[in-house]
């Protein structure tokens, strides 16, 4: 590491203790730490305090984090690093457990990300939970909302209700055709993820969705990250066009399914809901139940209240 590096990361791990060491972090319990996916400098202040504060760091791969430890000049002994992985995560947990028993503050932190939503973790969490001992979040990074903050797609309009994550589909085929033939009627936004010897597959399934737009995040935060929003059809050209783009990890947002109005059933709801209702609340309910804008419907509302005074 340069001097010039060594001096930034110490002084990363001195605003470190003066911004984070203000809150109580009280021993005998679980700190799950959300880790960067590719950039070392995602790294949050309060995850270094905490990463140096903890008497052991279970990880998913111990020589990854002890790397990310070394990177900021935190020093852990082998010996207070344990192993908790999908492999292994049940029996890790209770050694985790019995640390906690005794007064230990346990920090989980999984290769990249925040665990336990795609990597271990939920299994660490659920038993410690169990054991009635205390478990403190640690937010961060995540694959999954760095995709959707440039997809566009979290809107406030009826129609955009939020999204799924699904992850990793099957890598057997027909299942993960079955699995694409069931998001085809999914209206919310939709979440995956892939590995990059199994991107070509995975395209190749959800070009079956037609025209329905398509974010792909490739190496998110790395030196090479691209960025592209397409129909899903065009996926696999997309792929093919450079070599390079079926390297590295992806994350995938498959954008809502388009809503077919009918105008003429918002209208009979609208009508129906204002004759019971205030103006304003036959407009909430109607976008509700139609999908339709509630902009769009306001205008119809009030052109109907001028046309029945009329």
């Amino acid at each position: 590491m340069s001097s010039v590096y060594a001096h930034l990361y110490a002084s990363a791990l001195a605003a470190a203790s003066t911004a984070a060491s203000g809150q109580n972090y009280p021993p005998g319990a679980l700190y799950v730490v959300a880790t960067p996916i590719g950039n070392l400098a995602d790294i949050s202040l309060r995850a270094l305090h905490v990463l140096q504060l903890a008497d052991t760091i279970a990880c998913e791969d111990t020589r990854h984090t002890q790397a990310l430890l070394r990177a900021y000049g935190i020093d852990k002994s082998s010996a207070q690093l344990l192993a908790v992985h999908q492999h292994n995560e049940s029996q890790g947990a209770q050694v985790v457990i019995e640390r906690l028993q005794q007064g230990q503050r346990v920090a989980y932190a999984s290769d990249a990300g925040t665990p336990a939503v795609s990597d271990p973790g939920a299994r660490l969490v659920a038993a410690v939970r169990q054991a009635r001992l205390p478990v403190v979040p640690l937010p961060g990074v995540s694959s999954v909302t760095a995709a959707l903050s440039v997809a566009g797609v979290a809107g406030d309009d009826a129609q955009q209700g939020g999204f799924v994550f699904v992850g990793f589909l099957s890598s057997k085929s027909g299942e993960r055709a079955s699995a694409v033939e069931a998001l085809a009627g999914e209206a919310r936004a939709v979440v995956l993820l892939e590995a990059p010897h199994r991107i070509e597959a995975l395209a190749t399934a959800l070009a079956t969705l037609g025209e329905r737009p398509l974010t792909i995040g490739r190496e998110l935060t790395k030196q090479f990250e691209e960025i592209a929003t397409l129909a899903a059809q065009d996926f696999p050209g997309w792929l093919q066009i450079d070599p390079n783009r079926s390297r590295g990890e992806f994350v995938l947002v498959l954008h809502p399914a388009a809503v077919v109005a009918d105008a003429g059933a918002e209208q009979r709801v609208l009508a129906l809901l204002l004759a019971e209702l205030p103006l304003k609340t036959a407009v909430k309910l109607t976008a509700e139940i139609t999908g339709a804008s509630r902009n769009a419907l306001y205008e119809a509302a009030l052109a109907m209240k001028k046309g029945a005074g009329a």
